[in-house]
């Protein structure tokens, strides 16, 4: 619903004075939008501000097409209602970001605050690590990951997506820490990954990953393995 409240009392011309019960119903309408979510403009109009990350959050993001990993330190909300971020990467350099910047955010809990300085470390080396070493870290080989596409496949109540947690879940049986979660989220972001799923995107960022159907993943994986640089890659081997 829209920010919108009758507030013009030229529109009582309108109305004979029996009407005058429905105009002072119309009148007394509070705005849709909950004030923590709205910003006014100068012309009157109500704008609603984007949900905002929290301060200390640690994220993936993009500068000139430059990928790095920080933590946000400061955030704002623009008169358009757009979230802005300052955020600080793990060589100490600083960036003022949009909110669209942010391609992964960690939330920081209770349990991690008093480690964030080692995962700020962790988080940082496992933006640099290729696929290989992704899928060693986490234990998952291509054989595992097209197990995975099976479930997902079949799983209809989860309209046969997964995400980066439940990856984590569905293979090893225990819930995803932080750090596990975004090597998941990268791993599945890989070519190899590609061939049995779909990112699925809200609000600009991936955050799902819906199985391809079986003659589209029996297509992908031939594509993937005719290349030169995939001829040895495990997946073309299961």
């Amino acid at each position: 619903p829209s920010c919108f409240a009758f507030s013009h009392y030229r529109l009582m011309e309108s109305f004979d004075p029996h009407s005058l019960f429905f105009f002072t119903f119309l009148h007394e309408q509070k705005p849709a939008c909950p004030p923590a979510l709205c910003a006014s403009k100068s012309d009157g109009d109500e704008v609603v501000q984007q949900k905002a990350f929290s301060v200390g959050t640690l994220v993936e993001f993009e500068e000139k097409k430059r990928i790095h990993v920080g933590k946000i330190t400061a955030s704002e909300h623009k008169s358009n209602g757009g979230a802005r971020y300052s955020v600080e990467d793990h060589d100490g350099n600083k960036f003022d970001i949009p909110d669209k910047a942010v391609h992964y955010a960690m939330s920081i809990t209770p349990d991690n605050e008093r480690k964030v300085a080692s995962l700020f470390d962790e988080f940082a080396v496992a933006l640099e690590e290729d696929p290989s070493d992704l899928r060693n870290d986490l234990d998952i080989s291509p054989e595992l990951l097209q197990m995975a596409w099976e479930e997902a496949i079949e799983d209809e109540e989860s309209s046969n997506e997964i995400t980066a947690k439940s990856l984590i879940e569905l293979i090893h049986a225990h819930t995803a820490s932080a750090l596990e979660a975004y090597k998941a989220w990268r791993l599945l972001r890989t070519d190899a990954a590609h061939v049995f799923f779909k990112e699925i995107k809200s609000n600009g960022r991936v955050v799902a990953f819906k199985a391809k159907t079986a003659k589209a993943v029996e297509n992908a994986k031939r594509a993937f393995c005719t290349k030169a640089e995939n001829a040895d890659e495990e997946l073309c081997f299961v």
